[in-house]
């Protein structure tokens, strides 16, 4: 499929209006999109990073699991963990606001790790892994402009 652009400075000159005239939208958007990009980073990191923990015998129902070692992301297991994790955008006074949360009870210790275990961390390197793809979108939506802009 291909689309062609008949008057170039016309469009163009229509979409930065419409991106300079809908900012808190634009936001709302871009908040949302990172915060979606982080959710799937995180359970992408989970149910198909390499894990290279101890494998055991679990029961109830029984099966075999491959464990993640110290400092990789949880190995899923029964899927709650990845199930828990969601994303929201809102408006905070002028401000839009995007938040990546699980609500596993056992996330924290997943993240930042127990006195008897070591940490899995999963939340925080899905942001840090998802930088690159929220500035795109932040650009891609007019909020940022791009390296070497006036923007």
């Amino acid at each position: 499929m291909s689309v062609v652009i008949v008057n170039e400075k016309q469009f163009i000159a229509k979409l930065t209006k419409k991106l300079k005239d809908n900012p808190m939208k634009n936001a709302r958007i871009a908040v949302q999109l990172a915060a979606d990009a982080v959710r799937n980073e995180a359970i992408n990191s989970i149910a198909r990073g390499s894990k290279s923990g101890a494998t055991v015998q679990k029961y109830n129902p029984r099966r075999t699991h491959q464990q993640s070692a110290s400092g990789e992301a949880p190995a899923t297991d029964t899927g709650f963990l990845i199930s828990q994790i969601s994303a929201s955008s809102y408006k905070q006074n002028k401000t839009a606001v995007g938040e990546v949360k699980s609500a596993a009870s056992y996330s924290k210790f997943l993240e930042y790790g127990t006195r008897s275990m070591s940490k899995r961390p999963f939340m925080q390197p899905a942001l840090d892994n998802s930088a690159g793809k929220i500035k795109k979108i932040f650009i891609r939506q007019g909020l940022l402009g791009r390296k070497g802009s006036k923007k």
